[in-house]
């Protein structure tokens, strides 16, 4: 068994393998994410959803290079997406006020109000779920999550540059 024992104390590495297997699999077979579009009133895919909440907690209107570089995709990707987003009024392209040659992806309001109801969805599932757990076990979950997310994600990409 791979333990991990840079801390002083144990910790069996083999035992976070099949929580996150799991995690996925009930993430998946839940359809939270089916359920929550359908919430947002649009029949969007994920990646059209994930260029969604990238606008939506994006603090304003963001070229296509910085909305992929924010999802770990290329470019051509969030192109896609954001002409089926315009498509489908859920999002426009504006001038970018610092350069006129550039072009900014903004939410329109129909788009902000959907990205907002799908959150409210998930939002609402996860905070049943935590309902129950202290205050200090729901923060350090959420640091420890975000610092989990954030180091693999580093380990990961690094991996892909060798």
């Amino acid at each position: 068994m791979m333990t991990d024992t840079t801390d002083g104390g144990e910790f069996d590495l083999l035992t976070v393998l099949p929580r996150l297997s799991r995690l996925g699999t009930v993430m998946n077979r839940s359809r939270l994410i089916e359920r929550a579009t359908a919430n947002a009133g649009t029949d969007l895919d994920r990646p059209a959803l994930s260029v969604l909440i990238t606008l939506h907690t994006g603090d304003g209107p963001l070229r296509v290079g910085e909305i992929a570089k924010r999802m770990q995709v290329v470019g051509p990707h969030i192109t896609r997406q954001v002409h089926e987003l315009e498509r489908l009024g859920l999002a426009r392209r504006i001038p970018d006020p610092v350069d006129q040659r550039a072009r900014l992806v903004e939410l329109t309001p129909e788009g902000a109000a959907a990205v907002a109801r799908y959150m409210q969805t998930v939002l609402d599932l996860l905070g049943d779920v935590l309902h129950d757990w202290s205050p200090e076990d729901r923060q350090t979950f959420g640091r420890l999550l975000e610092r989990f997310a954030t180091d693999l994600t580093a380990r990961l990409q690094t991996l892909d540059e060798e």
